[in-house]
């Protein structure tokens, strides 16, 4: 019940409701979100996958306004429907904030709701900014207790506020974010079943720093520990949302008695508009599957039209082996190279390559991962030997990226408080600058050997014929050998932009695979773990040297970390300039008489805003051998996971790809839907404006607001259209569907992606010549 003396409902035990039951489910909403330098992309509605997509998608609208539809930007339908272009989202869910600013002249006066925003996310990029630096230790405790020390401090909101008694209300609060959850929803909590969903809605306004919260939350659990700064923060919102309703109530008049009828009626009606936001999505739902049906149909003629080109004979020797990530940029390039000659051979597998590290650089006590953010590093990697021209203090001032903030080309707008003195530098960097490079990979550039620990102990050969022979049966690479075997890793090269981490390798945590593909190659090239792994009945040829490669997807340049004979570097350099053709008229350059260096430019240029288009167009996964795509044209728009389920003994390898290559192609995928769905709460916005936070943790778009998450509008829009198509991850599976079904019965996150429609699962059977979809535990005929 609503009261107008939150002490007094504060004391009765026996009837208050559980209020941390419904800030626990509210903050188990929030999925997480990578710093930068880290950036990997996720579904920003992970944790609520336990739910129907349209269920979630109708609850975010009804909440804050979430829009999880965007047919404008639906190819597939030609047109876009009138009924899509007149829809008008419902009235949602308005916090006390914003309810407030009814009656505030926002046109001339700081509204309610953009300085509660401001206020919270100022302190949080302060606070979070020493947490990551390591100054102290924190809880959801010190990190409400160190805000609310702050603005009791602080006489300016007041003055921006135009509310001299406002400051007293903060003088009042408790100084436990316990009690405070508890006074807060005492008082303003006025049907108790719907709690979690205001909650909800709290943590929203500031979802940009409730999903940094969530990161913190993610890592910690993957140490094995449960440390959570999110209550805090979530006291934080509430404590503001107390501390105004207290303080028109001490007005009282005509303000608070409107404030508080709209406010209960709110919360009598939240059944009601929730109801009707499901209602007015019914279309458009419809308009998203048929689009989503198009493009199905457009890839099954393709996948049942048979390969356009048959395998090399068994007893024909091939001239080279390429095994890249699935990204989606790789099926261009793979397509490329092997229409370079029929005796060179591709293959597809995740980026980090099989292998569970993380790097050390050498001599230091800093460590990166480099694996997807699902998992916890099980390995550790060093150089053999340091890098002469290593120096600590230069790693320990610049791995951060504070490049972003103090080089001359920084992020624009911080320029204008830049001023002269750094206009040399500016353009000297603008007209004779190279890429820019994250430190920690100029240590490892020329290194081929290195050290792998577990638990602090190195592995011996033993051990890395185990994990490398785990790693060539997920490959497929088991019984026929070239003489050059790349591994090809693969990383972006731009300048002046602090998201470039979300073009290199999400299988790398977000970096370049350069460490992935050298260590696997030192290990598959050593001679004590071949003859271990020949012991175990996988034998590679003497003739047959593995080579790290890297592909930049920027310039769809490859570059070896070894010598490689005249006729691969001519296939590699062929098969570069096809995909560059390929996706120059995606680029607008199409026409350019000298597209090569047109693209090399564009990825020193400081000021271009769209170097690359990274993986948008994403929209499918196909698990199967590469005979089944080899000579078709994807567009780029499909991972490929070489697979062969004959040579998985019990389904181990077709599990593996299920649950974690499946989980990150979604985690993708749903990252540039809802970043074209919704820019607004689920992209960072115009990235001329950003502002680096924290040198890592993330951006503002200008100088203030919420921390921006997901992609830059730039990375999905190109001025005038959109880029990607809003599409729901279509996966394909050459497999049997008794093991299908088994994997996803066994693992409840891969039965509720599949049966709440957060993706498609199809099979695709052995002779090509039919595709049927699963779902809800069934097999419906699909193509």
């Amino acid at each position: 019940m609503l009261t107008t003396q939150t002490t007094e409902s504060s004391e009765q035990h026996d009837s208050t409701p559980d209020w941390y039951a419904a800030v626990t489910e509210a903050c188990d909403r929030i999925a997480p979100s990578w710093p930068l330098d880290q950036m990997i992309a996720v579904n920003p509605l992970w944790e609520m996958r336990d739910r129907p997509f349209a269920e979630v998608a109708s609850r975010m609208a009804a909440l804050n306004g979430t829009c999880c539809q965007n047919h404008a930007a639906l190819h597939s339908l030609g047109d876009t429907p009138a009924s899509a272009e007149t829809a008008h989202m419902p009235e949602h869910w308005q916090n006390l904030s914003a309810q407030l600013d009814r009656n505030r002249d926002t046109a001339h006066q700081v509204g309610w709701q953009d300085e509660v925003v401001h206020q919270i996310s100022q302190f949080c990029g302060d606070y979070f900014q020493r947490l990551d630096a390591g100054d102290f230790q924190a809880d959801a405790q010190d990190l409400y207790y160190s805000w609310l020390q702050m603005t009791r401090a602080d006489r300016g909101i007041a003055i921006v506020m135009g509310e001299p008694s406002l400051p007293s209300q903060f003088q009042v609060l408790p100084d436990r974010y316990e009690k405070l959850i508890t006074d807060g929803f005492n008082a303003l909590a006025a049907q108790p079943d719907h709690a979690p969903d205001y909650a909800h809605a709290l943590l929203l306004d500031i979802n940009g720093w409730s999903s940094w919260a969530a990161y913190l939350r993610w890592q910690a659990r993957l140490r094995g520990s449960e440390e959570d700064l999110m209550p805090g923060l979530l006291a934080i919102r509430l404590a503001w949302e107390l501390a105004i309703w207290r303080h028109v109530q001490h007005g009282g008049g005509a303000i608070f008695a409107e404030l508080k009828r709209h406010w209960l009626r709110q919360w009598q009606e939240w059944p009601e508009m929730l109801h009707t936001h499901e209602q007015s999505q019914i279309a458009g739902w419809h308009h998203q599957t048929e689009a989503e049906a198009a493009y199905q149909s457009r890839l099954a003629g393709k996948l049942l039209s048979g390969p356009a080109r048959e395998d090399l004979p068994d007893d024909q020797p091939l001239k080279l082996q390429a095994a890249f990530c699935i990204d989606v940029r790789s099926e261009v390039f793979r397509r490329g190279l092997e229409a370079q000659d029929e005796a060179i051979q591709t293959l597809g597998f995740a980026g980090f390559f099989g292998l569970p590290i993380a790097y050390r650089p050498k001599g230091t006590g800093f460590s990166r991962p480099q694996l997807p953010g699902l998992l916890a590093p099980a390995l550790e990697v060093s150089e053999v030997e340091a890098s002469s021209s290593f120096r600590q203090q230069s790693l320990a001032n610049h791995v951060h990226w504070s490049q972003f903030s103090n080089a001359g080309p920084a992020s624009f707008s911080f320029i204008e408080s830049m001023g002269l003195a750094g206009l040399a530098r500016m353009v000297r960097k603008t007209f004779f600058g190279t890429a820019s490079e994250n430190p920690v990979d100029k240590l490892h550039r020329d290194q081929t050997e290195f050290e792998i620990r577990k638990d602090g102990t190195l592995l011996g050969a033993e051990e890395k014929a185990e994990l490398a022979e785990g790693i060539l049966r997920a490959i497929t690479l088991t019984d026929r050998f070239a003489p050059i075997v790349l591994l090809v890793g693969h990383g972006s090269s731009t300048r002046n932009n602090p998201h470039a981490a979300s073009l290199d390798c999400g299988a790398c945590g977000g970096q370049t695979g350069s460490v992935n593909v050298r260590v696997l190659a030192g290990i598959l090239n050593d001679r004590d773990v071949r003859a271990a792994l020949a012991e175990r009945g996988l034998t590679i040829p003497s003739g047959t040297r593995f080579v790290g490669a890297l592909h930049n997807t920027t310039t769809d340049e490859v570059e070896c970390t070894g010598e490689v004979p005249s006729e691969i570097a001519d296939f590699l350099a062929r098969a570069g300039a096809q995909a560059r053709r390929e996706r120059a008229t995606r680029l607008g350059i199409a026409n350019e008489r000298d597209v090569d260096s047109t693209i090399r430019k564009r990825s020193q240029d400081w000021s271009e805003v769209r170097p690359e288009w990274g993986l948008a167009g994403n929209a499918s996964f196909i698990v199967a051998p590469r005979s089944a795509t080899r000579g078709l044209d994807l567009e780029g728009r499909s991972f490929l996971h070489d697979y062969h389920w004959r040579d998985d003994e019990g389904f181990k390898t077709l599990e593996l790809i299920m649950t974690a290559p499946m989980v990150v192609t979604h985690w993708i995928n749903l990252q540039y839907f809802m970043s074209v769905t919704d820019n607004l709460h689920y992209g960072s916005g115009n990235k001329v404006l950003h502002n680096v936070v924290g040198g890592h943790i993330g951006v503002f778009e200008g100088n203030g607001g919420d921390l921006r998450i997901g992609l830059p509008l730039q990375s999905v829009h190109d001025g005038e259209h959109w880029v990607h198509e809003p599409l729901r991850l279509s996966v394909y599976l050459a497999a049997p569907k008794e093991a299908i079904a088994e994997i996803a019965r066994k693992h409840p996150v891969v039965q509720q992606l599949i049966d709440n429609d957060w993706l498609y699962l199809f099979r695709i059977n052995d002779e090509q010549t039919s595709i049927e979809r699963y779902y809800r535990d069934e097999w419906l005929t699909h193509a």
